[in-house]
C-alpha cells in the first residue's frame, strides 16, 4: 500500500510539471523544445493520410450503401459482433416486382413476358451489385479501417508519449535553470547577511569591542553558507542528473515515433493495392450490368416506338399497329441493315411469298395475327392494302398477320 502511495504521488507530481511546462510555454514564459524538422514533416504526412483515409473510406461507404440508416444498423452489428439481416437491395426488389407483375398480367403476353425477363435481369444486376459490395467491403473498407484503428491509434499513442516526454525534459531544464539561479542567490545572500550582521562595510576592519561579535556571527555565516551552498549544489547535481535521463528517455521516444512514421509509406502501397483491387471491382460489376442489359434487349427485342410517336398523331391512326424498330446496342450500324430493308421494300413492291426467320416471340393480340416464337421459320407475303409495317404470315395451314420487325428475311 505504502509503495502505490508513493508511486501516486509521483505520478500526480510528474502531471502537475508538465501541466505547469505546458501552460507556461502557451503563455509564452517558458521555453519549448523544438522537434526536428524530419520528424515534423512524417508528423504533417501521417495526419495528413489520416484525414483523407478517412472522408474517402466515408464516402465510399455512402457510395456503396446510400442509405444512412441501413449505414447506422450495419455500424451497430459491427460491433455488437453479429451478422446484418440478410435483405434485398433496391435491384433485386424491382426485379421481384416485375416478375409478381409479369405473372399477374400472363407470362403468355408480350408485356407479361418482358417484364419476366426485365426482372430476371433485374435480380441478376442486384446480385452482382452485392458481389461488387462484399469484394470493395473485404479488399478495400477493411484495409483502411484497419489503418484508422491500428497503426494510426499507435502511431498517436507513440505521438503523446514523445509529447509527454519533451515536456518532461523542458522542465528538466526548467529545473536545472532554477537551481543554478538559486544557487547563486545564495551565495549573494549569504556575503549581504554577512555585512548587514557586521554593521560594516565587506572589508573594513571592526572595532575592539565588536571583535567577539564580529568573530561569532563569521562562523554563523560561514556555517550557513556551506550549509546553503551545499544544498543547492545537491539541488543542481539533481536537476542536471534529471536532465540528462530526460533527454536519453526523449531521444529513445523520438526514435520509436519517427520508425513508426516512416512506415507511411509502405501504408501507401498497401493502400495502392486497395486502390486496385476496388478498380477492378468496379470494373467487373459494370462490365456484368452492361453484358446482362445486352442479353436483355436482345431477348426483347426491338421495341416498338409509335406507341409513344403516335400519342402525338391524330386519334385516326392511334388504333394501328405501327412498329418502327429501335436498334439494340449490339444490332450493327444502319448501313449494313441495308439488305433487310431492301427486302422487305422488294416484298411489299411485288407479288410472292419469302421465306423468314422469327427473331423474338410475339403473341398475336386478335384473331387476324399468328403468333410467333423465336428462331422459327415462316413463310411470309405482302397482301394489298395491308398496312405497310405488317405481312401475312404462314405456318403450315396456320395465317395470320406478323410484324415485319419481329422478321429476318433469308435469301
Amino acid at each position: 500500500m505504502d509503495f502505490n502511495v508513493k508511486r501516486l504521488a509521483a505520478d500526480a507530481g510528474t502531471l502537475f510539471s508538465r501541466a505547469v511546462q505546458f501552460t507556461e510555454e502557451k503563455f509564452g514564459q517558458a521555453e519549448k523544445t523544438e522537434l526536428d524538422a524530419h520528424l515534423e514533416n512524417l508528423l504533417a504526412r501521417a495526419e495528413c493520410t489520416k484525414q483523407w483515409t478517412e472522408k474517402i473510406l466515408k464516402q465510399t461507404e455512402v457510395l456503396l450503401q446510400p442509405n444512412p440508416n441501413v449505414r447506422i444498423e450495419e455500424f451497430f452489428y459491427e460491433k455488437l459482433d453479429k451478422k446484418a439481416p440478410t435483405r434485398m437491395n433496391n435491384h433485386e426488389l424491382l426485379g421481384e416486382s416485375m416478375i409478381d407483375s409479369g405473372n399477374e398480367s400472363g407470362p403468355g403476353t408480350a408485356y407479361g413476358n418482358a417484364l419476366i425477363k426485365c426482372g430476371e435481369t433485374e435480380k441478376q444486376i442486384g446480385g452482382a451489385e452485392r458481389e461488387f459490395i462484399q469484394s470493395s467491403a473485404i479488399n478495400f473498407l477493411t484495409p483502411f479501417r484497419n489503418f484508422l484503428e491500428g497503426d494510426f491509434k499507435t502511431i498517436l499513442k507513440e505521438r503523446k508519449l514523445l509529447q509527454n516526454k519533451r515536456l518532461d525534459l523542458d522542465a528538466a531544464k526548467t529545473k536545472l535553470k532554477k537551481a543554478k539561479m538559486a544557487d547563486a542567490r545564495a551565495l549573494l545572500c549569504t556575503v549581504s547577511c554577512f555585512c548587514v550582521g557586521t554593521r560594516k562595510p565587506l572589508g573594513s576592519t571592526p572595532p575592539p569591542g565588536d571583535a567577539g561579535y564580529v568573530a561569532n556571527f563569521s562562523f554563523m555565516v560561514n556555517f550557513l553558507h556551506v550549509k546553503w551552498l551545499k544544498m543547492w549544489a545537491e539541488e543542481v547535481t539533481k536537476a542536471e542528473q534529471d536532465l540528462k535521463m530526460t533527454q536519453s528517455e526523449f531521444d529513445r521516444q523520438a526514435e520509436i515515433t519517427r520508425l513508426l512514421l516512416e512506415g507511411i509509406s509502405s501504408t501507401h502501397a498497401h493502400h495502392l493495392r486497395c486502390l486496385n483491387d476496388f478498380v477492378e471491382a468496379q470494373m467487373t460489376y459494370y462490365a456484368q450490368c452492361y453484358q446482362y442489359m445486352v442479353d436483355l434487349q436482345k431477348q426483347l427485342g426491338n421495341f416498338p416506338s409509335a406507341f409513344s410517336s403516335n400519342n402525338n398523331q391524330s386519334t385516326a391512326s392511334a388504333g394501328a399497329s405501327v412498329s418502327v424498330p429501335i436498334l439494340p446496342l449490339s444490332a450493327p450500324l444502319p448501313s449494313t441493315t441495308g439488305n433487310a430493308s431492301s427486302g422487305f421494300t422488294e416484298l411489299q413492291n411485288f407479288t410472292g411469298s419469302r421465306k423468314a426467320r422469327v427473331l423474338y416471340d410475339y403473341d398475336a393480340a386478335g384473331s387476324n395475327e399468328l403468333s410467333l416464337l423465336a428462331d422459327e421459320v415462316i413463310m411470309v407475303s405482302c397482301v394489298p392494302g395491308m398496312d405497310s409495317d405488317w405481312l401475312m404470315g404462314e405456318r403450315g395451314t396456320q395465317k395470320g398477320k406478323v410484324p415485319i420487325t419481329y422478321l429476318e428475311l433469308l435469301n
